[in-house]
């Protein structure tokens, strides 16, 4: 019998040890892991074209829409601020996704969480507007009541996931239009500014009290935030005992609990740090952008990041330049709603597209031999 395996059947066990004998583990590593890479640029690929096909039966040309999404979304100084914009809280809410999905959690509150953070930045920051509080008091404070209230909000999911078996996808869901309700209550009832007739807003939170742009960039500063902490929970979940601990719970939960491992305590930190992810987004919107709260602060931030994280494969590090990509989307609408004349919403038809070629790519993963560990030559 010839020692020579045949490379058309998969290895396993003692041959794919002696098949990755020799090989660089950095090499290996990069191999096992391009699949997460290839996969997802495929994916945005596949749903560009089947989005192309869709502009050609409306009589639009799918290569002038691609190229008012490049100067729209990335091609000016003015496209670059305006998406780093629109990434900020799509970095955050992502971070809402992917930190629970690290235990086997869907948590998809984050548009709820955003929006009562955000309604409790400016309702902790009204009070002191005109009474000569200093920034360096009220902004610490907005801070905190924004994560506290985003954090408690996903943690009572976390909670009921634990404590009564409740689906996290389901209630975070529905904690979240819940969450929007409360907003809309105070800011059309008892905290609403009857200077704006127009549309329902609390009381304006004052100069004093918003976050500048970073210098020399018209961003502000809740995306160097955002990037910051993508990079702190990237290392937390990858390089730590929690983190490899939330891992093993997410692989088998009953087994984690078998070893002793504090399960409960591990989805209600997870949750709360979600939640306290999106509060945070919803503080830099209030803070950073609307200067008051508002409907507009349900802006469907939250539901975006759940794209981004999944588009992410949940890693913390990645959501930040999958969101750069999605808020560079979100940036073009107004451009291809003057050039083209379609809905500036046009956008999140290809959004959608991309998310359903996204899960249908879930198939893929580990079925083509180029990125198992043993190469593509497979001898042994």
């Amino acid at each position: 019998m010839s020692d020579v395996a045949d490379p058309t059947v998969p290895l396993h066990g003692a041959a794919l040890d002696r098949a990755s004998a020799g090989k660089s583990p950095t090499l290996m590593r990069l191999r096992a892991a391009s699949e997460f890479i290839v996969i997802p640029v495929l994916a945005v690929m596949a749903a560009f074209l089947l989005f192309s096909l869709f502009l050609l039966a409306i009589g639009k040309s799918p290569l002038t829409f691609l190229s008012l999404l490049w100067l729209g979304g990335f091609g000016t100084a003015f496209s670059w601020g305006n998406t780093l914009q629109r990434a900020s809280p799509l970095i955050l809410t992502a971070l809402a996704v992917a930190v629970p999905a690290q235990l086997g959690l869907t948590v998809i509150g984050g548009e709820g969480a955003l929006v009562l953070g955000g309604f409790a930045a400016a309702a902790i920051a009204v009070p002191f507007v005109g009474t000569g509080m200093p920034a360096l008091i009220v902004m610490p404070l907005m801070i905190v009541f924004a994560l506290a209230a985003g954090g408690l909000w996903v943690g009572l999911a976390g909670w009921l996931r634990y404590r009564r078996g409740v689906n996290e996808t389901i209630s975070s869901l529905l904690l979240s239009y819940i969450a929007i309700a409360i907003m809309n209550f105070f800011v059309e009832g008892p905290m609403r500014d009857l200077n704006q007739p127009m549309k329902a807003s609390t009381l304006p939170i004052g100069t004093a009290y918003m976050v500048p742009a970073m210098p020399h960039l018209s961003v502000h500063w809740g995306f160097a935030t955002g990037v910051v902490l993508a990079l702190v929970l990237g290392v937390l979940m990858q390089r730590t005992t929690f983190g490899f601990a939330a891992k093993i719970t997410g692989g088998n939960m009953r087994a984690a609990q078998a070893q002793g491992l504090p399960v409960g305590r591990l989805i209600l930190t997870c949750a709360l740090i979600s939640g306290a992810c999106a509060g945070l987004a919803g503080y830099f919107e209030v803070a950073a952008v609307q200067g008051r709260a508002n409907a507009s602060l349900a802006a469907g931030y939250g539901f975006t990041g759940i794209l981004v994280s999944f588009l992410a494969r949940h890693n913390p590090i990645a959501v930040v330049p999958v969101a750069i990509l999605f808020g560079g989307l979100g940036a073009a609408g107004g451009i291809v709603q003057r050039r083209m004349g379609m809905p500036d919403a046009t956008v999140l038809v290809l959004q959608g597209f991309i998310f359903v070629v996204l899960l249908a790519s879930e198939t893929l993963y580990g079925r083509f031999r180029i990125f198992q560990m043993g190469g593509s030559g497979g001898r042994a």
